[in-house]
């Protein structure tokens, strides 16, 4: 990687150079001290941690409700169950699968409440950015919560 720098830029002053008018003074070119090597790696081009807000209420659960942080990689936050959340996230990501997608209008769901729960998810996952609403409104939508606990609390 260093040594591509490297070629870049004496190729970009060369051309610079070759571009400049016969008739005009071109100062000498002065070379440049080196790059310094850098130890270890090298910072991924896109942040890959997760940090997001879960935001909670009505769950049935007083000690749910309310807003938590969580973050992994490592893990932290104040979430209640960091941990097994994050791992959940890491099997979703392992397996391909997007836990934050909305269900599909056209889906078939069952007309049946599951209550008045509801939760948002806020922030990144993976370093996509995540804005993602939940609630017990149907069979789709009480399936698509009990998919993502312990991220979010279990509504029963």
């Amino acid at each position: 990687m260093l040594r591509r720098l490297t070629l870049t830029a004496v190729a970009s002053l060369a051309a610079l150079s070759a571009a400049a008018p016969a008739a005009t003074a071109v100062a000498p070119l002065v070379p440049l001290p080196p790059l310094p090597v850098l130890q270890g790696d090298w910072p991924a081009a896109q942040d890959s941690r997760t940090k997001l807000t879960v935001t909670v209420s009505e769950s049935g659960n007083p000690a749910a409700n309310g807003t938590f942080e969580l973050e992994c990689d490592p893990v932290g936050g104040t979430h209640p169950e960091a941990q097994r959340a994050c791992d959940l996230l890491d099997e979703a990501a392992e397996s391909g699968e997007n836990p934050f997608v909305a269900t599909d209008r056209n889906a078939m769901c069952t007309q049946q409440m599951g209550g008045p729960a509801s939760a948002r998810v806020q922030g990144t996952w993976q370093g996509e950015s995540v804005d993602a609403r939940f609630s017990q409104a149907n069979g789709c939508e009480i399936s698509r919560w009990n998919n993502l606990v312990p991220v979010l609390p279990s509504a029963r």
